[in-house]
């Protein structure tokens, strides 16, 4: 007994170090999953603590790997996964081959190894692993342009079937056996059994989730349960139990579903252990002296890796997808690796192919470099390569009460936070779309009649009804402004050129100006400015001012809606000036 104690009391200590440990590293901006797999290593070093149970290692990989594919899937918004499905598509299949292919011919000729344990090192190290992207893509707050983040996240998703197929065929290949119509096939069962599996899952646990009452608190647990035996009942009949799992959390992420705000933190938090637990599992599992003695071979890979193999890939794989070039370049040195390499090292050492533990050496020593020379410098490299835009502000107090699911509108409490709109013009000067409902309010833990208030503090409540649409309006209200891209002219918030000109003014309450069919807010902009059109320049309309936010050539792509628009008039003699210039 007094041992369980001991286990219990190690683990509960390694978890709290590892977040503790994590926090710390975010302030020299070090990878948190570098941290974790180094505490992993220094534990193993110095408390002599002996784990080479590889099938336990698989099991809990296994369960953690799903879990966070299918957070990652939860929280991937139709729209984004719409942007980017076809090239995330080619790169998470083509793109894995083409870089198993390259770094298969780099081991073969500066390695010395045979075809077959080439390509299988190749396929171990060829996808990017969806924990370490979720994860530093968002560590702090970076923010990148919405196709390439949406590409690396759908990619990071979909890449794991490809990779596995390969693995076992390499595996396969090493232990003497050839290729043939039935291993095409076993690429078609997991492809395909993923897929559908995952989608057919998806649709069918929300629908469960919704008809069942249930207490509040068993709703993120079904929804686990769920996860795991979507995961198991894909990988029983041979299809990618990875796949599955990410598309059921993108379906369900996208459909209206009870206590949904109570399931995405539990996930949230679980996703979180997953990765924590993985990576120090991971971390303990391997040897020093393994590491040391791979070392060479390892650097050689990941120089191939990152260098060659993956800027590659993404070359063929996306120029006929129309990514400019340093998009191209900022992909190519973001094919983070993470969890799944060293998932996939364990393979060898399951099937008992010899000298396995090198390969499980080299998977995690790649893995090591790629967190180091590429998860330490991510921001840097958005930067340098400008593919970053300004962050987003932060986020208002939001909780979310549930209504009937078959209902249209949502009810949510949204709290005044200090520097927002809400803050600064008051309740009663506030533009607030028409659909919305403001029906109460709640200032110092008092209800106070909505009629009665004309200022708001940051810290009020305010409960409204109202459609989705309209409420991630309102949340801009209440949120805190994005001073950076105010700073720049482009207003308290932007919105894409091709959206309705009636649908914006209806969500931000102005009037729109009398016009023809239902014109985009951007094609409308750009009619009334003419030659003038260019970014920042503005058009008061009401009480708003639209500014162009970005173009491309002639057309406006985005618009930004400055709720307080400067008229003094020196802005107005700067935009003339633009204007004139233009035109020279």
């Amino acid at each position: 007994m007094h041992h369980v104690d001991t286990i219990i009391f190690a683990l509960g200590s390694l978890l709290m170090l590892a977040i503790l440990a994590g926090r710390a590293s975010s302030r020299i901006g070090a990878p948190l999953l570098l941290v974790f797999l180094a505490l992993g290593i220094a534990v193993d070093k110095l408390a002599n603590f002996q784990f080479n149970d590889y099938r336990l290692a698989s099991l809990v990989g296994s369960i953690a790997i799903a879990v966070i594919l299918f957070d990652g899937g939860l929280r991937t918004p139709k729209a984004v996964f719409k942007v980017a499905r076809w090239p995330a598509l080619v790169l998470s299949t083509a793109g894995v081959l083409v870089t198993a292919g390259v770094t298969c011919v780099v081991a073969r000729w500066l390695l010395g190894v045979g075809w077959a344990q080439g390509f299988l090192i190749g396929s171990i190290v060829a996808s990017t692993d969806a924990a370490a992207v979720f994860l530093l893509l968002h560590q702090r707050g970076l923010r990148l342009r919405p196709r390439v983040s949406a590409l690396l996240e759908v990619e990071s998703g979909l890449n794991d079937p490809m990779a596995v197929f390969l693995t076992l065929l390499s595996i396969h290949a090493v232990q003497g056996a050839g290729f043939g119509w039935a291993q095409l096939g076993q690429f078609a069962l997991e492809m395909g059994g993923g897929g559908i599996i995952g989608v057919a899952g998806g649709y069918a646990l929300s629908a469960i989730i919704n008809r069942l009452e249930l207490s509040a608190g068993l709703y993120p647990i079904l929804a686990l349960a769920g996860t795991l035996f979507i995961f198991g009942a894909t990988q029983t009949i041979g299809a990618s139990g990875f796949l599955a799992v990410y598309l059921a959390g993108f379906i369900m992420g996208n459909r209206r579903v009870k206590a949904r705000q109570i399931i995405e933190r539990f996930h949230d938090g679980l996703a979180w252990l997953s990765q924590i637990s993985l990576f120090l599992m991971l971390g303990v599992l391997v040897s020093p002296d393994t590491l040391v003695r791979v070392a060479l071979p390892a650097l050689v890979v990941a120089v191939a890796l990152i260098l060659v193999a993956r800027p590659l890939a993404v070359t063929l794989c996306l120029s006929f997808f129309g990514f400019a070039w340093n998009e191209r370049l900022f992909i190519s040195w973001v094919g983070l690796r993470g969890a799944v390499p060293i998932f996939l090292g364990l393979l060898p050492v399951l099937s008992g192919l010899p000298g396995a533990e090198t390969y499980f050496g080299i998977a995690f020593a790649v893995v090591l470099l790629s967190l180091l020379a590429q998860g330490w410098t991510i921001g840097p490299a958005a930067r340098l390569l400008d593919v970053e835009i300004p962050a987003d502000p932060e986020p208002p107090g939001r909780a979310d009460i549930d209504l009937p699911v078959d209902g249209p509108q949502q009810l949510a409490m949204l709290t005044v936070a200090p520097e927002s709109e809400a803050a600064v013009r008051g309740l009663g000067r506030l533009v607030v779309p028409e659909s919305v409902r403001v029906l109460a309010m709640i200032r110092e833990g008092h209800p106070v009649a909505p009629e009665e208030v004309r200022v708001l503090y940051p810290g009020d409540a305010v409960l409204v009804l109202g459609e989705p649409a309209a409420l991630t309006a309102m949340e801009r209200l209440f949120g805190r402004r994005d001073q950076g891209r105010r700073a720049a002219g482009l207003g308290d918030f932007q919105v894409k050129g091709d959206t309705p000109l009636a649908t914006v003014a209806g969500l931000y309450g102005f009037e729109a100006p009398h016009v023809d069919g239902d014109i985009a807010i951007g094609e409308h902009l750009a009619r009334r400015l003419g030659r003038r059109a260019s970014v920042g320049v503005r058009l008061k309309v009401g009480e708003v001012a639209l500014i162009v936010a970005s173009m491309d050539e002639t057309r406006v792509t985005e618009v930004g809606i400055d709720l307080t628009p400067n008229e003094r008039p020196w802005t107005r003699l700067r935009q003339g000036l633009k204007g004139l210039r233009r035109s020279a």
